[in-house]
């Protein structure tokens, strides 16, 4: 037995665990694409025309595979290259649907003119008004726009998302601009289709609505010869490793001890408990200050018990326990932990992130940040600050605290630790509700408990929140965390579906 009580079988499991999570492929998400058509350009050999033509070429192949032959669409073309896409995309089509070509300004750059003239000689003419279709495809502005838009540009964009049709962006919806950052109006796309990479830009909390679902389209060559390296990575569905059990030769203290801690709000502690235990791990026990009535199969204490793998505290804990309870069970402790809520507003708490030999997980959601960042820096922020500068604060704290893994909440959790950082940008709105948080910190210390790292625990107990939510087949306001606790319990049914 070591200082954390497992067993051999124990190791066995855990290490198989961390094989198939560190198997994972991710999706590199960059935050230009810039540099990344100049090695096209000087090191393949590939012109700016070749990268044009597959961006078309991508886009066209989209439509082509879900709408039937023979349907219109109204192309918005603006005077640069995202226009040319455009204009491209509008000869490789023509003949095949209805195309209606709008230039509302003048084509400024040569490959908009080169393009334009080349859909001329297949007798593709431009028209002049915004016309009712069955597609809309927004190419008026690219990534990298960084100025506000002109009164025409938004006269136009109204009419667009006005249009009841099937809303299409060119690498990035006009009005989201170069930093994410969202404009007074915004194309209003189903779905957004970025060129070579994944752009940072596209997943900002504040465009979300705009760019619908994201995809990506080579330009040439395959994304291995295309991106190169990233430290930003995009979470799929196809990422998640549930911790099935493989191994029969097992008991209950084969897959950890999860400790949670229960506060004031007793509730909060109950349900994070819960979502441990349905998540696997072999005990769960509930740390409480007083007598509380929890489901049959949570253990309830008031000390951490000895055999304890992991622990999770903040959620509902208001002033519960006296400080040399504290000092003793969580400060003065080797055991891998989640800080979650309530932790944020406790400077004594907060000390654990000090500790650089200790697998942490802190689950702050953007107030939550702002109070934490007051107290580690003396800077005062507000939401809205945090909301616009998501990527910038996630690697500002990881600069000061690269051992700790960081999960920010929100439309699109960011998780970082070690300077890379992952996205997950699958959440709904469902998970809008008290509670859901909750759920998830009892997911990851479950994980934990389990002899996860902390940067897997964290990435793997979010997918499987935002997939158990997608599994929810009630009305979108009315799902409950205890819901989703039973939809995490499904999840290996669903996915061996």
């Amino acid at each position: 037995m070591d200082k954390y009580g497992t067993d051999y079988i124990e190791l066995v499991l855990i290490c198989d665990k961390i094989k198939e999570v560190e198997g994972v492929e991710m999706q590199n998400v960059f935050e230009s694409c810039y540099t990344l058509d100049q090695r096209c350009y000087e090191t393949y050999g590939l012109s700016e025309d070749i990268l044009m033509e597959h961006a078309a070429a991508g886009m066209a192949n989209y439509i082509r595979a879900h709408f039937p032959l023979g349907s219109s669409l109204l192309i918005a073309a603006g005077p640069g290259n995202n226009g040319a896409d455009g204009i491209a995309l509008g000869r490789q089509l023509h003949g095949d649907y209805e195309i209606k070509l709008y230039l509302p300004f003048e084509l400024h750059s040569a490959m908009a003119k080169v393009q334009f003239e080349r859909a001329g000689f297949l007798g593709l003419k431009a028209v002049d008004t915004i016309l009712e279709t069955d597609i809309v495809v927004d190419a008026l502005f690219g990534a990298g726009l960084n100025r506000n838009l002109d009164e025409k540009t938004q006269h136009i964009l109204h009419q667009l998302n006005a249009i009841k049709a099937y809303k299409i962006a060119c690498d990035i919806p006009t009005g989201v601009g170069e930093s994410g950052m969202l404009m007074p109006i915004a194309f209003h796309a189903d779905v957004t289709i970025c060129m070579g990479a994944y752009k940072e830009s596209l997943f900002l909390d504040a465009c979300k609505d705009e760019v619908g679902e994201v995809l990506r389209v080579d330009l040439g060559v395959s994304a291995l010869f295309y991106e190169g390296q990233s430290q930003t990575s995009l979470l799929e569905r196809s990422d998640l490793k549930l911790p099935s059990r493989t191994q029969q030769s097992t008991h209950k203290g084969s897959f950890g001890h999860a400790a949670v801690f229960c506060g004031e709000k007793e509730g909060a502690g109950i349900i994070s408990g819960m979502a441990a235990a349905t998540f696997g791990a072999g005990l769960t026990t509930l740390v409480v200050h007083e007598k509380v009535t929890p489901p049959p199969y949570l253990m309830h204490a008031t000390v951490v018990p000895e055999n304890a793998s992991a622990l999770a505290i903040g959620m509902g804990l208001g002033c519960h326990f006296e400080s040399e309870f504290i000092q003793k069970y969580v400060i003065n402790s080797h055991l891998p932990i989640v800080l979650d809520a309530d932790s944020f507003y406790n400077e004594e708490i907060l000390s654990v992130l000090e500790q650089r030999d200790r697998e942490i997980v802190i689950t702050p959601h953007p107030k939550e940040f702002v109070v934490l960042w007051k107290t580690l820096t003396g800077e005062q922020l507000t939401v809205t600050q945090v909301q616009n500068r998501r990527f910038e604060m996630l690697r500002m704290f990881n600069a000061k605290y690269p051992h700790i893994t960081l999960l920010l909440k929100g439309a699109n959790t960011l998780i970082m630790q070690e300077e890379h950082l992952y996205i997950n940008a699958l959440g709904c709105s469902n998970l809008s509700k008290g509670g859901s948080g909750d759920v998830l910190s009892g997911l990851i210390v479950s994980l934990l408990a389990q002899g996860y790292t902390a940067i897997d625990a964290a990435i793997q107990g979010s997918l499987a929140l935002v997939m158990a939510a997608e599994q929810f087949e009630g009305s979108s306001y009315a799902m409950l965390p205890t819901d989703l606790v039973e939809e995490v319990g499904k999840l290996e049914c669903a996915v061996k579906a």
